[in-house]
């Protein structure tokens, strides 16, 4: 091994807002005391449940990805596994994510700052 991960840092317009949106999603403590970070209006972070923490840093001239246009690539994308897609959308649209697919077997949403993400149906055992 020779690197352990640290946390996901995704650059958008409002940290403390982006950070509450996936605290909504997940679950976790937003700016919880951790030696790691310094918490400000321009960085925030998640600790999730399972221990994954989420950064939100503020970027002046952020630009969000268009999902799925090629002129303004996503980059990358989270996926998050539920139990029921339906119920899933409801609260991630109360939270103030946004849809962008459901033609597939998941959903593609866009959280507040516009970075797509995935919310994929429970594994069938």
């Amino acid at each position: 091994m020779i690197a352990e991960l640290e946390c996901v840092v995704l650059d958008c317009p409002d940290p403390p807002g982006l950070a509450e949106f996936y605290q909504g999603l997940l679950g976790g403590t937003v700016n919880q005391v951790d030696p790691r970070w310094n918490t400000d209006d321009d960085w925030a972070t998640l600790h999730t449940p399972t221990g994954f923490v989420f950064a939100f840093q503020r970027v002046a001239t952020y630009q969000p990805p268009r999902w799925p246009a090629p002129d303004h690539p996503q980059q990358f994308h989270l996926d998050f596994r539920v139990v029921d897609l339906d119920a899933a959308e409801q609260q991630v649209l109360t939270l103030g994510g946004t849809v962008l697919d459901r033609k597939r077997g998941w959903r593609v949403y866009a959280d507040p700052a516009g970075h797509p993400f995935c919310l994929l149906p429970n594994r069938s055992t």
